[in-house]
């Protein structure tokens, strides 16, 4: 099987490295040549200079995997591909996007005839070496097309991917996991805060967090990633105070208040993350203001 991937960032390079180890052909395009010569040169890959001579070098029916970021990018190359495709091709949209857009997208492609798979791809950068998780929405005659490389690219053949619903269902899905994620390492962050702040008991943070990594119910691989940067600088002086939010976490939020179902830890979680991004400090200050006001605190 051919597969074409458009974008070979951190994630897509990867994932066409892994899909070349598998036996499965891939031309790869990226807006920088020189990624895509590297990956061929290392992995085999078939390097495109333009979207145009990616599409010419598929097969019919063409399969095109999409590995760019959310929004504008991805917007306008599934506008571009409405146009270069023909009926009975395949697009897959692997990035972050809004599962809203990816319904419209994928009504706007089959107005053209062409199928339209939306793939919430979870592995981050360990993806290469552990493979992804893949949660795909669409039809099942065209999962059936893409399953080669949907097998290829998860933990293993019979796990770690699945057809989770129609249209949307991929992105919806990938866009709660990421709410949980948020939710997750907010939660492990306090924990650990607290446990760093008491002193008293000179407690050792990277014997702790690989201590439960062994048996106890909060283990997981994010407890994984705590314990190996906790046993290297428990005190993060070089890292930054600002936590970025990628799209998901208020994806996440907004459909909650749109559903009414409370989603407290992960709301909060999200606005922890503003809070971090906060380079004024304003609101600190405001009430800062506002104690010394009432009690004369100046601290």
């Amino acid at each position: 099987m051919r597969i074409a991937i458009i974008g070979l960032g951190r994630m897509g390079g990867n994932m066409a490295r892994r899909l070349c180890r598998k036996g499965i052909e891939v031309v790869g395009y990226n807006r920088t040549f020189e990624v895509a010569r590297k990956i061929a040169d290392e992995e085999g890959m078939i390097a495109a200079s333009s979207v145009a001579e990616a599409l010419d070098q598929l097969p019919s029916p063409k399969v095109v995997w999409l590995m760019l970021p959310a929004g504008a990018p991805t917007e306008e190359l599934v506008l571009d591909l409405c146009q270069r495709l023909a009926p009975d091709d395949v697009v897959i949209d692997g990035g972050n996007a809004n599962y809203r857009d990816s319904q419209r997208r994928g009504a706007l492609l089959a107005s053209a005839g062409i199928r339209f798979v939306d793939a919430g791809t979870s592995g981050g950068v360990w993806g290469l070496e552990n493979g992804y998780c893949l949660m795909a929405g669409g039809d099942p005659d065209t999962l059936a097309v893409i399953e080669p490389v949907l097998r290829a690219l998860a933990p293993a053949p019979d796990r770690g991917w699945a057809h989770v619903g129609p249209v949307g269902a991929g992105h919806f899905t990938k866009m709660v996991h990421n709410g949980i994620e948020y939710g997750m390492m907010q939660a492990l962050a306090e924990g650990f805060d607290l446990m760093k702040s008491k002193q008293e008991f000179g407690l050792d943070l990277a014997q702790i967090a690989e201590l439960w990594r062994h048996a106890s119910v909060v283990r997981s691989w994010l407890l994984d990633l705590t314990a190996d940067g906790l046993s290297r600088d428990q005190e993060l002086a070089d890292m930054s105070r600002v936590v970025g939010d990628s799209g998901e976490g208020r994806w996440t939020a907004v459909e909650a208040v749109e559903q009414g179902v409370p989603l407290p830890v992960i709301t909060l979680a999200l606005q922890m993350r503003f809070a971090s991004q906060d380079p004024q400090g304003y609101q600190g200050r405001l009430l800062s203001m506002m104690r010394y006001g009432f009690g004369g605190h100046k601290a």
